[in-house]
């Protein structure tokens, strides 16, 4: 391949630059968009109930971080090991709960941070390469996104892998432009590659290097590597992982051989894979993930279709001049894809890495291709903004006041319908686990599948109650006898509360 010469490259780049000027009421417009985007994430910070499984899980454990006190190894059940991700995010979440009390706002606020982090690293870099505007309005379009925005809080480890492999991707792409803080960005790349490997393990350099050694065979900027600052950034990214990965090991053997083989490995590519320790696999059609990565990014997917009624350009920008950047982004939106195009485990969220490039890739394009947006593109904006905002800020609205509509996988309602009546009651569900049951309760509630289990509860000096689902109440419930009563219906399950006098008096 031809080398591009990086001179070249920052001349073509600073001559686009102004090619996306927005008026000040369009600036404006998307001030006022973004704040209202934040204003409306942080309601749901406060708002959004957990829900089982994977939110409430993840919660829990942490939770259970910060009650035992054990920073080393996050459980899965008190004493139960949980191999299946390493854990920064739950460092994330148990810190916030540390500091701002157990509950939604404090298990999500540090992951929010990290969003905010993902977000702030694209505006600088597109304001570096771009200009101001085109940052500003990629920063809007990535923040509206889908799965961004409902992942920006949430609390589970894909947010903090992203934060590392932007990180990464920006840090790598500056240490090869003509800046004059290369070896500081080339750390930076090292620094994003930790942070990967202990949010979600070797998948994060997984990807990062399918974007990137594509990249450099398209470019031929090989040579470029020599000055990378390979020394100290693999000490960094050293220090900052192999001590936990040790630790991990010794005081829970075979999490390594579990972690690494079964988690990255067998997940993806056995289907229905029953190694799974802590649930079960996610059986889809291979090639599923490049319908999920439309999904995720809409409504802006939808934009790139404007753009194909001019392919040759389009192609031109990636391919010509200007190669170095828009190859750059395109490789960088599709490696996630690429991985797990043959996976048999998958789940929409694993497109997020490659959001952050569509952002860029999109308004960058559309900046060459179509040039400054006209009556129709800033309406069009307009309108995919308000109803991102009007739908989250509708369901959000629906989760406070009317939780029963839109949160029937949360148990929040039912324990504090069972705590009305005692703090201190001992709450049961027949069937399986609740992870939104344990955070709620911290931790206090049992799980049965036998109706023995209910003979002991005159026993135990405390006010019993018991969720069953409702297809199987009118079996269950003549088992609990004539102390119970129905205290209400919540999502799927019926609560029965104990009467502690009517107990007394028979």
């Amino acid at each position: 391949m031809v080398a591009i010469d990086p001179k070249f490259d920052t001349a073509v780049r600073q001559e686009h630059a102004g090619r996306f000027g927005l008026t000040r009421s369009d600036q404006r417009f998307l001030l006022f968009a973004l704040g209202a985007l934040f204003a409306l994430r942080l309601l749901a910070l406060f708002w959004w109930p957990f829900t089982d499984s994977t939110e409430a899980r993840y919660a829990e454990i942490a939770r259970k971080m910060v009650e035992t006190g054990d920073w080393v190894t996050p459980q899965f059940d008190y004493g139960v090991p949980f191999w299946g991700k390493p854990p920064l995010h739950t460092w994330l979440s148990a810190l916030g709960m540390k500091f701002f009390g157990v509950g939604t706002f404090g298990a999500r606020v540090f992951i929010f941070a990290a969003s905010l982090g993902v977000l702030s690293l694209i505006f600088t870099w597109v304001r570096q390469h771009r200009g101001a505007d085109q940052a500003l309005v990629v920063t809007t379009v990535l923040t509206s996104s889908l799965m961004f925005f409902g992942a920006s809080a949430f609390v589970m480890t894909d947010m903090v892998m992203v934060l590392g492999t932007t990180l990464s991707m920006i840090g790598f792409y500056n240490c090869l432009s003509d800046s004059p803080a290369r070896s500081a960005w080339g750390r930076w790349f090292f620094v994003g590659i930790a942070i990967g490997l202990l949010a979600k393990g070797p998948v994060a350099l997984v990807i990062t290097m399918i974007a990137l050694v594509p990249w450099l065979a398209l470019t031929g900027r090989w040579r470029e590597l020599h000055g990378f600052p390979w020394l100290s950034g693999l000490l960094i990214a050293a220090a900052l992982t192999l001590p936990w990965y040790i630790l991990a090991e010794i005081k829970t053997p075979g999490f390594l051989r579990y972690f690494l083989v079964g988690e990255h490995f067998q997940r993806f590519v056995v289907p229905g894979w029953q190694g799974d320790l802590y649930g079960s696999g996610h059986q889809q059609p291979k090639g599923l993930i490049w319908v999920y990565a439309g999904a995720t990014f809409l409504p802006w997917s939808l934009f790139f279709l404007a753009l194909l009624s001019r392919p040759g350009s389009c192609v031109n920008e990636v391919t010509g001049n200007d190669r170095g950047w828009h190859s750059y982004l395109a490789l960088w939106v599709v490696a996630p894809l690429i991985l797990f195009t043959p996976a048999a485990n998958i789940l929409p969220a694993y497109a997020l890495p490659g959001l952050p490039a569509a952002a860029v890739l999109l308004v960058s394009l559309w900046a060459q291709v179509r040039g400054q947006p006209g009556w129709w593109g800033r309406r069009a904006t307009a309108v995919a903004i308000g109803l991102v905002g009007a739908a989250f800020l509708t369901v959000t609205i629906l989760a406070r006041y009317q939780p029963e509509s839109v949160t029937n996988r949360s148990e929040r309602a039912l324990v504090i319908a069972a705590q009305s009546y005692d703090l201190d009651v001992q709450i049961t569900y027949w069937g399986g686990r609740s992870f939104s049951a344990e955070f709620y309760t911290r931790g206090r509630v049992k799980f049965t599948e036998r109706t023995a289990t209910f003979d002991i509860f005159a026993d135990n000096g405390l006010r019993d109650a018991v969720a069953i689902p409702r297809a199987v109440a009118s079996e269950i419930a003549p088992y609990l006898g004539p102390r119970f009563g129905p205290a209400g219906r919540f999502g799927h399950r019926i609560l029965f509360v104990e009467d502690l006098d009517q107990g007394e008096a028979s």
